[in-house]
């Protein structure tokens, strides 16, 4: 069975019930603590403080670890994209998708040619 990461893109789009995202919610999905944290505050923003500590407690399951690793890898790729102005959370996030064998899972634009990234627009 295929592993994904979910970046916070992926995750609000889960929320929001986009279809596109339904048939990888029986995959093993993994996501990291900066994109909960990206997640709670886009939730607390646009919502309220209930519904943002509803869905990062229900996201908090599938939260993966990571090492010096790949926060230095996150740094490199970061920097190589840089014209793309990725979030830190996102480039973490890549990082730990590749060391793991997972598909980095994102509707963001700036990652729709990058090898290893499943890319579903809304």
């Amino acid at each position: 069975m295929t592993k994904y990461f979910l970046d916070t893109y992926a995750l609000i789009e889960i929320i929001i019930g986009n279809r596109k995202y339904k048939k990888y919610l029986s995959s093993d999905l993994f996501t990291s603590i900066f994109n909960l944290y990206e997640l709670y505050y886009n939730i607390l923003r646009d919502f309220n403080e209930e519904t943002a500590k509803k869905y990062f407690l229900q996201f908090k399951k599938i939260l993966i670890h990571f090492t010096d690793a790949e926060v230095f890898q996150a740094s490199q790729f970061k920097l190589k994209h840089k014209k793309q102005k990725l979030s830190y959370a996102d480039c973490l996030g890549y990082a730990i998708a590749v060391k793991e064998k997972m598909r980095f899972l994102t509707g963001d634009k700036e990652f729709k040619d990058i090898q290893n990234v499943e890319f579903v627009q809304k």
